[in-house]
């Protein structure tokens, strides 16, 4: 009780100290917030030594029932009154949250919201790795949020960010990432790129690309362009907060001119971490892209784990290469169905997994939410203390499946890059794939089959023999689908090239910031897609 008192009062004073003065004021809550990062860390430890226990106490509190429940009545109670599989909302969370005020600071000492929790948790170990990275005015973001209340990873500390809020919201996403990539440009001494997907820092780079002669210029002459997508009244109050500055822009001129390869880490030289809110299995290859192309040399850190519309779990080591989350016990009530699925499928609990073996998650984090089946897939990379540490491994949602045959989107994705590492100077941007039976007539009277839409670099057509290739790979990797094309009850795979910027243009028809579908499964989307097609 006493170390929450004490931690309480020194929010109290941080709050009552702070001032008009912005660095004077960030100091103070970044004091305060590392004092509840500490009581975070050690409360998680605490949780972490008897998890079985802490996962009732949760799941009494979701079903609103009183602690005489036994330690394992809970669970078996809820097994019996709630079949698997009920719907649940999907993506990250949307639930509005608090601006940073007295009161809201002074209750994150006590509070069990997991995404205060999570919040302070990721600041708290961003700060321990990069002691750099929470330098007032030190974070760039690059993230859309059309009408929606999502927040950047930090928002408990809002002066970390130089980004204008209003630029987020724009109704248009490639406006919204554009005029983010200016704003974050003209601070030199940038410690953080931040970005809610990967997808979104990818295309922001991409505009870099396309528009660094303009982007210079605006940056020259302190002046921001009309544009679609940017109302007038919102380019005015953006416009009153720039200034002309001519070296800056010499300097982008210059850097660009150079090329790209290690372009992030040339244009802001105090960079020390990229940070992309949440890992999505379908992103892995824009991960790697801009690890090898413009975030070379920089690590990346993914803070958070999220599922069904609901934070579950924190990355707590930002310097590790691959992504690894602890579901905290105290954020949602778990099960798990182990992979591959069994006849008579029986969920088990976080504290009776195995080390290396692959879970489906069923997940219970709202009440009136329950046993939701998420579509994820992990796998069990390790515990601390008895909580298991997971990787996501894919989504059940993107599997590929005409006739049962059942391919996860992670090795169709490995057979694709396999297919056209064949193919020389050609590198793969982005793909998408379609179940024919999306096409309705338009796919003629063939074998029900897959139609793959690739954008590529280095490659402006396909031959017949390059398009066979990639379907006699996808034999070789997968005897199920071998055997049905040899029986001719799946037709071979069309595969088509699109232009550049189709699945740029395809995420803003997503409407909302959601990690890239693989398999398309809405008409309109495949409209889009079709209409892009050169080859």
């Amino acid at each position: 009780m006493l170390p929450a008192l004490a931690v309480a009062a020194a929010v109290a004073v941080a709050v009552a100290v702070a001032v008009a003065v912005p660095a004077l004021r960030h100091r103070l809550v970044r004091s305060a917030l590392r004092c509840a990062g500490g009581r975070y860390r050690r409360r998680l430890e605490a949780l972490s030594t008897d998890v079985r226990l802490s996962q009732e106490r949760r799941l009494r509190r979701l079903l609103g029932t009183g602690p005489g429940t036994g330690p394992a009545g809970g669970s078996e109670e809820l097994r019996e009154r709630h079949p698997l599989g009920q719907r649940c909302r999907d993506g990250a969370p949307t639930d509005p949250v608090s601006p940073l005020l007295p009161w809201a600071l002074l209750r994150s000492c006590w509070d069990t919201d997991p995404a205060l929790q999570g919040s302070v948790l990721y600041l708290d170990a961003l700060g321990a790795a990069f002691p750099r990275a929470l330098t007032c005015r030190g974070t760039a973001l690059l993230h859309w949020t059309p009408g929606c209340p999502r927040t950047p990873a930090g928002w408990p500390l809002p002066t970390l960010y130089c980004t204008p809020t209003p630029a987020s919201a724009l109704p248009s996403r490639a406006t919204a990432l554009r005029v983010q990539l200016l704003f974050a440009l003209r601070q030199r001494g940038l410690h953080v790129l931040e970005a809610g997907l990967a997808a979104e820092l990818r295309d922001a780079l991409a505009a870099l690309h396309d528009e660094w002669p303009r982007l210079a210029q605006e940056l020259a002459l302190g002046r921001l362009s009309p544009q679609p997508g940017l109302p007038e009244e919102v380019r005015s109050q953006l416009q009153a907060l720039l200034t002309p500055d001519p070296a800056r822009a010499a300097e982008l001129r210059a850097e660009c001119a150079r090329g790209f390869e290690g372009i992030v880490r040339r244009l802001w030289p105090q960079l020390e971490v990229v940070v992309v809110g949440s890992a999505h299995s379908t992103e892995r290859l824009y991960c790697d892209a801009l690890l090898q192309a413009d975030c070379q040399g920089l690590p990346i850190y993914y803070p958070f784990y999220q599922a069904v519309g609901a934070l579950l779990g924190v990355n707590l080591w930002p310097e590790e290469p691959v992504p690894q989350f602890l579901l905290c016990p105290d954020w949602a009530f778990f099960e798990f169905l182990p992979c591959p699925a069994e006849e008579e499928p029986r969920t088990i609990l976080l504290d009776e997994l195995w080390e290396g073996r692959e879970y489906g998650l069923v997940v219970t984090a709202q009440p009136g939410e329950y046993r939701c089946c998420a579509g994820e897939v992990l796998r069990v990379a390790g515990f601390h203390k008895q909580c298991p540490v997971v990787e996501p491994v894919r989504r059940e949602s993107q599997t590929l499946s005409v006739r049962g045959e059942n391919i996860p989107e992670e090795r169709f994705c490995q057979t694709l890059c396999r297919g056209l590492g064949m193919w020389p100077g050609a590198r793969l941007i982005d793909y998408v794939c379609v179940e024919s039976s999306l096409l309705g007539d338009s796919s003629g009277p063939c074998a029900p089959h897959y139609e793959v839409f690739v954008e590529l670099q280095g490659l402006r057509d396909l031959s017949e023999g390059q398009r066979y290739k990639l379907d006699q790979c996808l034999q070789e990797d997968f005897l199920v689908y071998k055997s049905f094309r040899f029986k001719g009850s799946i037709g071979p795979l069309r595969l088509h090239l699109v232009r550049a910027g189709a699945f740029t243009r395809l995420r803003e028809a997503l409407g909302s910031p959601v990690p890239m579908p693989r398999v398309l499964r809405e008409e309109r989307l495949l409209q889009l897609i079709q209409g892009s097609v050169i080859s």
